[in-house]
């Protein structure tokens, strides 16, 4: 089922105020660390959000705001070789859940709902389908799409996975550089590879995209070489494995994934429902859906 919503976003100041992060390690079967930070009050309902690619736990802070006014719990993990998270070696789309069990154990979570933005999506899937009845619900936001679903997967990303698999040393040099340019650069240099107007994106927000871009590089670029590599090839998850209601929030302007991916992976997942959002692009569906999405995960 698809619907479509032409609200606009409530001002700036009434959506986001300064987010109080709060950082953890976790450790999982094998040993590994896996960073973590949390939003929102600490007794609050608890929700998995996972960060687009490249991304970090610093992406969280976009749901502080909405966390606190829902009494939500935003668990923000660094994926394996982002941020403080160091690379899991052979990682797969779907090894997720061995990142996220330990997170849960960790703070003591028995059950969470699940919220992912982008390149975060197929990984959300993946954990929903291992986790079973401990994820009580998804919401994929401006999620990304099985390559099997179509021939519309923009040109630059299908050249990113091209180089993931083909020449991964070339493609961490190029992500090298670009993070080297975005910490010396105004936030709009980051936030226009998601937004069709930077200047249109609130100060705040942009902010914490940049943050969160390099915070992604702050100690590997394995991990967006890997999900770049892994974006283009089948993601290995039995779709009808997902018990959990999903909700996916889509922008008709969407040009990083097209919305017509969204539709079709709502039609092959056995419970989901689609919410399209008229007008918006990447950046601004988050910046949207997540307060909606957040107040119904609980």
């Amino acid at each position: 089922m698809a619907t479509t919503d032409s609200a606009r976003p409530d001002p700036p100041s009434e959506r986001r105020a300064p987010a109080r992060e709060m950082s953890s390690v976790a450790r999982s079967a094998d040993g590994r660390r896996i960073a973590y930070a949390t939003y929102g009050p600490p007794d609050g309902d608890p929700v998995v959000f996972f960060h687009g690619t490249p991304g970090s736990r610093r992406l969280g802070a976009l749901l502080e705001p909405a966390a606190r006014a829902n009494d939500i719990r935003v668990i923000a993990p660094d994926r394996p070789g982002y941020g403080r998270s160091p690379p899991q070696s052979g990682r797969t789309v779907g090894d997720a859940a061995a990142s996220v069990r330990p997170v849960l154990n960790d703070l003591g979570v028995e059950r969470a709902a699940l919220v992912a933005f982008s390149g975060g999506a197929p990984y959300a899937l993946a954990t929903a389908a291992s986790l079973g009845d401990r994820v009580t619900g998804v919401d994929l936001v401006a999620g990304a799409t099985p390559p099997s679903f179509g021939d519309d997967t923009p040109a630059v990303q299908r050249l990113l996975s091209g180089l993931a698999a083909a020449t991964p040393s070339v493609l961490g040099a190029l992500l090298r550089g670009q993070a080297w340019v975005a910490s010396r650069a105004d936030p709009s240099f980051v936030v226009a590879q998601y937004a069709e107007d930077a200047d249109a994106v609130p100060e705040d927000a942009a902010t914490v995209v940049k943050e969160d871009f390099l915070a992604a590089f702050e100690r590997h670029r394995n991990g967006a070489v890997t999900e770049f590599r892994d974006a283009g090839s089948d993601w290995g998850i039995d779709l009808d494995a997902v018990d959990a209601p999903v909700r996916l929030w889509h922008g008709t302007d969407d040009a990083n994934v097209p919305v017509a991916g969204a539709e079709r992976l709502a039609e092959a997942l056995p419970t989901a429902e689609l919410r399209v959002l008229d007008g918006a692009d990447h950046l601004g569906t988050l910046l949207r859906a997540a307060p909606e999405a957040l107040s119904r995960s609980r």
